[in-house]
């Protein structure tokens, strides 16, 4: 095989992958309010006792005593795949794409950080409360915001351990990163008004671009939202990955690129079995190309489904009215046309041929 030919079966595995992985990771968010409102609904029914045992996502383990590992690194310097990595790790890892599946979490940052600076439009950093992601069983996060929080982090968690998550270069982060939030951004306009864990999401993703563009006009800009200012995103993280460096020590800190594997994070994290050992590929996911198209699964697959329902229900109750199926009637209706102009035209012939004699 020629080296054309594995580069371009290379691009089409990742390719598919991304297609994949897009449109499953896309349709899995508007899946998720179906079901969290139909247990909601269930959870009314039964009353909360009950309810909340059919609902319970997490199994009942005993409470963590403090998070583990944390990364440190900036959105789209590779940390979903790396929270996959870590879960298969044996670390229960909160990233930020699921981080509205837990409610007292989101809730508690929505309102006392991402609205609260809205609110006052000036950007609010305050304290999370970590005790909430030990309650829900995670010992390690990904992902902006909590990347944000290391001082405290250190400060409660002494043992715990950091993941700087870094790109080949700042334009390359600050490429895929500008990819990222444009595609974001156009579900939450359209749909934030209908859907209330978008509103928050989208009270988040204001914050965010505040803090990572150092400038608060992201917190009550109407839709459109400006477009990133790549040299205010460029400074600012590399400001953030240097203070990490500065700050953080060696024995606690891995400089890591997702590129370089198992090996890496199985030493720093002193692993004994690495999955590298049997041969289990590391991670691949959340690519540029695979958020566009999760962005376009999330806002479409919701429109097909909703078309489907209304079409379905007008359907049912058409029968119902006319005693017959839309396609009969539109086949009787076709047969009536066709008798109509065809009356229509042989009376005109016989006007003509009245005329002519």
């Amino acid at each position: 095989m020629t080296v054309q030919q594995t580069s371009q079966n290379a691009f089409w595995s990742d390719f598919i992958n991304d297609v994949y992985s897009g449109i499953t990771v896309g349709l899995g968010h508007p899946t998720w309010y179906v079901v969290n409102m139909l247990t909601k609904g269930w959870r009314l029914v039964l009353g909360s006792e009950e309810g909340d045992a059919v609902v319970s996502s997490h199994p009942a383990n005993s409470k963590p005593r403090g998070l583990q590992v944390v990364g440190v690194g900036y959105g789209r310097t590779g940390t979903y795949s790396l929270a996959l990595a870590l879960d298969a790790l044996g670390f229960p890892t909160l990233h930020t794409q699921h981080l509205y599946e837990n409610d007292a979490i989101f809730n508690h940052l929505v309102k006392d950080i991402f609205h609260n600076s809205i609110v006052h439009n000036k950007i609010i950093m305050g304290t999370p409360n970590f005790n909430l992601l030990l309650d829900a069983g995670y010992t390690a996060t990904m992902d902006l915001p909590f990347a944000l929080y290391y001082p405290q982090i250190r400060e409660l968690y002494p043992d715990c351990k950091f993941i700087l998550t870094v790109r080949e270069s700042s334009d390359v982060w600050f490429k895929s990163w500008n990819v990222m939030t444009s595609s974001i951004t156009q579900p939450a306009m359209y749909t934030s008004f209908m859907f209330s864990h978008v509103k928050k999401l989208e009270w988040y993703m204001r914050w965010l671009f505040s803090v990572v563009n150092q400038d608060e006009m992201y917190l009550t800009h109407p839709f459109p939202l400006p477009p990133q200012q790549k040299q205010k995103s460029i400074a600012s993280y590399e400001k953030h990955n240097q203070h990490i460096r500065d700050t953080i020590p060696s024995s606690h800190l891995l400089e890591y690129n997702v590129r370089e594997g198992w090996e890496p994070l199985c030493r720093f994290l002193e692993i004994e079995n690495c999955p590298s050992d049997q041969g289990i590929p590391f991670p691949k996911t959340n690519s540029a190309r695979a958020v566009q198209i999760q962005s376009f699964s999330a806002f479409l697959g919701p429109l097909i489904l909703s078309v489907f329902v209304v079409f379905t229900l007008f359907m049912i109750v058409f029968r119902k009215v006319t005693g017959m199926s839309v396609l009969g009637w539109c086949s009787l209706q076709k047969s009536r046309f066709l008798t109509f102009v065809s009356n229509l035209l042989r009376e005109g012939t016989g006007k003509l041929m009245k005329k002519s004699y």
